[in-house]
């Protein structure tokens, strides 16, 4: 297959712009600090009551994250069904950049009094957020062919990069300079979640009105269409027990990518409540992880056509595993060791979701239906993220409300990962000298 045209290419990415701004300012920055401030009660401790049980205010947060991730992998298969059915899947990415738009924009209206509301708005901006990207994904092999996918896939990051620090600086000028628009702190903050739907929303006009729909000859259902999700996931797990190389990469993806995902989630109420980091030098050190994480992203997939993505993995989760070790050994109030592991993170960030999301795109066999094995990717991403943030807030209640040894026990997820890369290579090797023997 070709690439598609510039246009289809440059609205593909700019969904990236457009939703990455949830992941800055609503999981990374503002709405973590801003939930951290408000639930950490008049004694500091920290404990709030939510349905019926007292918990630690970062293990609920934790909790919720973690149901609304399962509630994400529960539902994507029915609803990729329904889309691969009528062939809308533009359709169903636009509801869901509906849902979590405006879910952002409504807590505007979150404070202390409420913490129901929030809980559920914050829930339902996440399902929106990564549902939607369930249908952005796996618009991938479809628009580029597959010697462009790193290079598309790596600018999509780039571009959510720049969009959601240009909206942080925005969000950041009303957080310091308050008093030239006659706000409160708290006021800037909830503005900030306002501001963040509508960026989201507007500019997810792009690429809904520029990527292309499914033709009609693509459109089918082999069961009932809420089954037929699940049925197409058993479908591409029988795929995958012929592909050796494919099979043991979800695998090791499954628990990298469990530590990946668990350590951005979790970085800034880490921060926040267990180094005691001030709310300004959060910001600052999310922002320059941004700004960090763009060359980085490109560097890395630089270094994968060099040395091949396999290799280039392992080496990032390696990385990982010492940054968690230094996250655990970095002391209350340790504003400058927070700003180096900051600056350290966000060069590995983007590139290991980018080069995780084309090296699966690469070794996906032909087929028109990506749909499914793109769900099949995001089912495995969100179970991980379930587990590792389920994981994480338990950890953290056993330890009377410390996260250090959650950060610690991370390691762990990051070292199976990299077991499991080392025997994807080997059997990518073996696999490419079965070829190279069939050929001569």
């Amino acid at each position: 297959m070709q690439t598609a045209s510039k246009k289809v290419v440059n609205a593909w990415t700019m969904y990236d712009w457009a939703n990455s701004v949830y992941n800055l300012v609503i999981t990374s920055t503002m709405f973590p600090s801003y939930y951290e401030e408000i639930t950490k009660g008049p004694d500091g401790k920290g404990m709030v009551e939510f349905m019926g049980r007292s918990f630690v205010n970062t293990s609920l947060y934790d909790y919720a994250l973690g149901f609304a991730f399962l509630l994400v992998a529960l539902v994507s298969p029915i609803l990729s069904s329904i889309a691969d059915y009528k062939g809308n899947k533009k359709n169903f990415m636009r509801f869901f950049a509906t849902l979590g738009s405006i879910s952002c924009s409504l807590l505007y209206f979150f404070d202390a009094s409420n913490l129901e509301y929030g809980i559920v708005l914050m829930v339902l901006a996440c399902i929106g957020y990564w549902s939607s990207l369930v249908f952005y994904n796996s618009f991938l092999p479809e628009i580029a062919a597959e010697e462009d996918r790193d290079r598309i896939s790596a600018r999509g990051f780039s571009m959510g990069y720049i969009g959601s620090v240009l909206l942080q600086i925005i969000c950041f000028v009303l957080l310091f300079q308050k008093e030239w628009f006659g706000l409160t702190t708290t006021g800037a903050l909830q503005l900030s979640f306002l501001l963040v739907g509508i960026w989201w929303l507007s500019f997810a006009q792009i690429p809904l009105s520029i990527l292309p729909i499914s033709p009609k000859t693509e459109r089918h259902s082999k069961h009932h269409v809420l089954v037929n999700g699940f049925m197409e996931l058993k479908n591409v797990w029988q795929i995958l027990t012929h592909m050796p190389v494919l099979k043991r990469y979800l695998f090791a993806f499954f628990f990298y990518n469990m530590g990946v995902q668990t350590v951005m989630l979790a970085a800034t109420l880490y921060g926040k409540s267990e180094l005691n980091i001030p709310v300004n030098n959060l910001v600052i050190a999310i922002l320059l992880i941004q700004l960090i994480a763009i060359p980085g992203s490109l560097l890395i997939s630089r270094l994968s056509g060099k040395i091949g993505n396999l290799k280039t993995l392992m080496i990032l989760v390696i990385i990982w595993m010492f940054l968690c070790y230094g996250g655990y050994l970095i002391p209350k109030e340790g504003i400058k060791e927070f700003y180096i592991l900051a600056s350290l993170v966000g060069f590995v960030m983007g590139g290991i979701q980018s080069l995780s999301r084309s090296t699966y795109s690469k070794l996906m066999p032909e087929t028109k239906d990506t749909t499914s094995f793109f769900s099949f990717y995001d089912v495995t991403e969100k179970v991980a993220i379930v587990i590792g943030m389920f994981s994480f807030a338990y950890i953290t209640e056993i330890f009377d409300g410390s996260q250090r040894n959650s950060v610690l026990a991370l390691i762990v997820f990051f070292f199976i990962g990299l077991l499991l890369l080392f025997y994807t290579l080997q059997a990518a090797k073996k696999e490419s000298k079965k070829q190279l023997n069939a050929t001569t």
